[in-house]
């Protein structure tokens, strides 16, 4: 690969766009929900499934869920999106504040991670 064609590749990963807002993991058998906050909700989805599928899940009680039932026990979703302007400014308090919606909104959910 050559410089040029680097940089622009570069550039490029700077200036996208991912998608960021609130993730959430439900549970279809008991209806226990776990949220959280992403930056990137595609690989955030990806990572945590990792995480889960490798048992090496920190929320014990999401992975016990995970463990016994696996992938097709969950229905996983985006409950909220953040739009935002510029992919290099820090939206974390703008993420939690919409996370505190989804809690609010459903008070037997739990955050998947502390």
């Amino acid at each position: 690969m050559n410089v040029k064609t680097k940089k622009e590749l570069m550039e490029e990963y700077k200036n996208r766009h991912p998608e960021k807002g609130v993730i959430s993991y439900k549970c279809k058998e008991t209806g226990e929900s776990f949220l959280g906050t992403s930056k990137d909700t595609k690989a955030d989805f990806n990572s945590t499934s990792f995480k889960l599928e490798g048992k090496n899940h920190p929320n014990r009680r999401l992975q016990e869920l995970w463990s016994r039932y696996g992938i097709d026990g969950f229905e996983l979703s985006v409950l909220k999106i953040l739009k935002y302007d510029n992919p290099a400014d820090d939206h974390t308090s703008e993420l939690e504040e919409l996370r505190e919606e989804c809690l609010q909104a459903d008070p037997q959910a739990k955050k998947i991670w502390r």
